[in-house]
């Protein structure tokens, strides 16, 4: 088994490949990653993504990290939607289960026009820009990783993605290792463990 410093230092050189910036297998697949990690490596990795980020934006034309939080995207639109504030204080009059689908519905999740896929695709450049997609584990159960996936696979066609998850993917999603999110079999491991 590969150690977390030398899989975080593998990342840089396989998405800079002309390859993988440039699209789909052999079977069209999407161009779809994900990076698993031990949970309690949070800090270590969110450290190592946004060192990436400033590294590759800060010496590449050619090329550009965009990072999208779900947890923080997913406030901004509460925000937007001036639900925070509401949300709050309904969780703390019933509990936190009772805030759970009223976010949904406010975030659109799974319909057209879900808020927090629009975010996503309306701050992309096609065929230059590299997703990285982050906080799956601060936004669930609210939002789901593979929910997100499928969403995604037919808006972002052009750009790749790398979702950072803390748990173990082997075409199934295990968040934390122990809760199965669900199958997902169009991801493509990034770096083996």
């Amino acid at each position: 088994m590969m150690s977390l410093n030398k899989r975080l230092d593998l990342i840089e050189p396989k998405i800079l490949e002309k390859s993988f910036r440039t699209g789909r297998g052999t079977a069209n697949e999407v161009n779809f990653w994900i990076f698993d990690y031990d949970p309690e490596d949070e800090m270590a990795v969110r450290a190592h993504i946004e060192f990436l980020a400033n590294r590759i934006n800060g010496k590449r034309d050619d090329v550009r990290i965009v990072h999208f939080d779900l947890y923080t995207l997913m406030l901004d639109v509460l925000r937007s939607k001036n639900y925070l504030d509401k949300v709050k204080q309904m969780e703390q009059t019933k509990g936190s289960d009772a805030i759970i689908n009223p976010i949904k519905r406010t975030l659109r999740l799974t319909e057209d026009g879900d808020l927090i896929i629009g975010k996503i695709v309306d701050n992309l450049r096609p065929e230059q820009d590299i997703i990285f997609l982050t906080g799956i584990g601060k936004a669930w159960p609210i939002v789901r990783s593979h929910t997100i996936l499928n969403n995604l696979h037919s808006k972002v066609d052009k750009n790749p993605l790398v979702m950072f998850f803390p748990g173990n993917y082997t075409n199934e999603l295990r968040l934390f290792g122990e809760i199965t999110d669900d199958n997902y079999y169009r991801a493509f491991k990034l770096i083996e463990r």
